[in-house]
């Protein structure tokens, strides 16, 4: 099966590319257009970014991209509940594979923070993202689950996370996988963003994405909420 077998909606676009190392480039490219064409337009830009293991060759394109990264904001979609040196941390994986050189003078709103508890630390992420400027370009990945950012099936605070009219920028979530603690940006946040991009790589991944779009049920495939925005999709096979 390819990406354009699938039955997508009118605001999604689709990129097929050949493998990991176009996926990256051609992800990147993009993505930093619009920094630059928000940065001209507003003087400042802002991108949401996600962890795990699947960006970091698009962490390292992006950062050798030619951008005044002085002018950009990132923070990320979600972060594990552990200090930024641990080898789980998103900031750290940032911090290894995206803040280098130029890249390097971005300024960055984290979301974890050292508490008590993990709902104190949401709540103090919470007000931190405050300051966050308006979200230029937001990326997303997906797990098999149907998952994005961490927002979990079957997650307690799953319901508040996807509330369109949702309060909160930050909620505590709980992962199936170690470090079971998340700190995640809300659907309400993340779909403010004004552009939205999605990497899915893998038979896998299109079998997972063909069936969140086969429902309706967010709870049970939370990336339903983000389907039916304008959004572009990058897959490689």
């Amino acid at each position: 099966m390819a990406i354009s077998e699938l039955q997508l909606p009118a605001s999604v676009e689709a990129h097929a590319l050949a493998d990991a190392n176009a996926l990256a480039s051609t992800q990147a490219a993009d993505v930093a257009q619009r920094l630059r064409d928000a940065i001209a337009r507003n003087g400042q830009a802002c991108v949401v970014l996600s962890g795990g293991r699947s960006p970091v060759l698009f962490l390292q394109r992006l950062a050798s991209e030619p951008l005044d990264w002085s002018k950009v904001t990132v923070s990320l979609a979600d972060e594990r509940w552990v200090p930024v040196e641990h080898p789980d941390s998103n900031a750290g994986l940032l911090a290894r594979h995206l803040f280098k050189g130029p890249a390097a003078k971005a300024r960055f709103i984290g979301l974890y923070r050292q508490a008590e508890n993990v709902d104190n630390a949401a709540a103090e992420a919470d007000q931190a993202l405050a300051d966050l400027p308006s979200i230029d370009v937001l990326v997303l990945g997906m797990g098999d689950d149907g998952h994005t950012a961490s927002l979990f099936p079957n997650s307690p605070n799953l319901a508040e996370a996807l509330d369109p009219a949702g309060k909160r920028r930050c909620l505590p979530l709980l992962a199936p996988s170690v470090p079971h603690q998340r700190l995640s940006m809300t659907r309400a946040l993340l779909a403010s963003a004004a552009f939205t991009a999605l990497s899915v790589q893998g038979p896998g991944k299109l079998a997972t994405l063909r069936a969140a779009l086969a429902g309706n049920d967010l709870s049970e495939m939370p990336i339903r909420a983000f389907l039916h925005d304008p959004l572009d999709i990058y897959w490689c096979p």
